[in-house]
Order: structure tokens, then sequence, then C-alpha cells
């Protein structure tokens, strides 16, 4: 137990250390507009898929402008931003503080007088509060399973009636890929790279008391992210 709570502990560390150094510039590029190299380009591409599809997956229910949302792990604010534009009450956090300063500076640029947004630098575990919706995307990238499922856990405990995750699959064709990348060690690498079986993480969410209701996939050449909407039992 005390290994697994050390590990844990370590795989934040080394995750907001990398997001609030040599990662944050080269993120905050890859999520911006700035000039970026072909795979990054495609990073960004598929990053704004997966934001795409979650916006449409709530515009689509009718209601967005009524809901409590929590946007855990947040980044820049790519998502937090177009949900508050839909006049959605967002809660946002993020691990790391420069991120969170990125998003502040990012939605006021965007919004003249963004009353409904409220942002805070915090782990994933460490939010409190009850929401309508919790949305999580590409974060359980930088965690293995076992963390993964207590992330879960404790954000299946904020939602009141939905939670939204995207992660990397686990399948034969990416985890060669990944092996792959690993021969090719650089500057340019990001923290350690966590695939998961979408099996597990359904189990996970039932095990919490949560059914899927929507299934999306975002592939690009060098992103992929399953995206997964459950709703909870009644």
């Amino acid at each position: 137990m005390v290994n697994t709570l050390k590990k844990a502990q370590d795989d934040k560390t080394i995750v907001k250390d990398y997001f609030n150094a040599t990662g944050f510039d080269r993120w905050r590029n890859i999520y911006g507009n700035g000039n970026v190299n072909k795979v990054q380009l495609d990073i960004r591409i598929g990053h704004q898929q997966t934001i795409d599809t979650v916006v449409g997956w709530l515009k689509d229910d009718g209601n967005l402008s009524q809901l409590s949302i929590c946007d855990a792990g947040c980044g820049v604010g790519s998502l937090t931003i177009p949900l508050a534009e839909e006049g959605a009450t967002v809660f946002a956090s993020d691990i790391s503080s420069k991120m969170v300063g990125e998003a502040a500076e990012r939605i006021k640029q965007v919004l003249e007088n963004p009353r409904n947004i409220r942002v805070a630098v915090q782990d994933l575990e460490s939010i409190r509060g009850e929401f309508d919706t919790v949305i999580c995307l590409d974060v359980l990238i930088h965690y293995p399973t076992n963390e993964a499922a207590d992330m879960i856990k404790h954000l299946s405990s904020l939602a009141k009636t939905r939670l939204i995750l995207s992660f990397a699959p686990k399948t034969f064709f990416l985890t060669i890929l990944k092996r792959i990348g690993e021969f090719f060690p650089g500057p340019s690498k990001a923290t350690r790279a966590y695939q998961h079986k979408e099996e597990d993480i359904i189990n996970i969410l039932k095990s919490n008391g949560f059914k899927i209701k929507r299934t999306g996939m975002t592939s690009t050449s060098f992103y992929y992210s399953r995206i997964l909407e459950a709703v909870r039992n009644n």
C-alpha cells in the first residue's frame, strides 16, 4: 500500500514538474496558434477533434447553459472556454500552475466578463464539490491503470449525472507504435505515456455506478484518443 501511494505521488510530481517546466512551452504552443512541426500539428488537430466531439455531445442535449461542469485537467482552457461561451458554469483545474495561469489569460482574452468560470491549481483527487458533469480529457495517459482507477473513482463522486473521459486505448498497433517511439528519446518526449484497455476503464466506471451512453474515437497519425460518456445508473 505504501509503495502504491509513493508511486502515485511520484507520477503526479513528474507530471506537475514537466508541465511547469519544459512541457509548458511545448504544449502551450501545440494548443495555440503558433508555428509547430508536423507531428505537433497533427496532435493539435487530434486534440481539437476530441474537444469538438465533447462540446458537440453537450450541445446536442440542449441544456448546456444550465449545467455546472468540472473540467478536470483543463490545461490551457481548450475545453473550458467553449463550454463557458455556451453559458455553462465551469470549474477548471489543473495540476500545473503554469497551465492554469495560461488558461486564465486565454479566458480573459476571449470572454469579456467570465463570471461563469472559476480556475484553480489542483490535482484531480483534491477537487471537491458536486457538478452536473465532470470531464477529464487527455489526462489518464500520464498515469497507469491502477492510479487511473483511483482518479476515476474520485471524479465519479463529484458527478451528479455524467462523467466524460478520454484516454489512449491499448491496442496491438498502438503498443507497437509506442515501443518504436521509445527507441528515439529526446527533448521533445513528454512524460510517461500509459495506454489503457477500454474494457478496464468501462469496468471501473461500472464499479462506480455509471453506464456508457456514448463513445467516440479520435484517430490521427500521432494522436489516438478514446472518448467515453458515462451516465449515473438510476
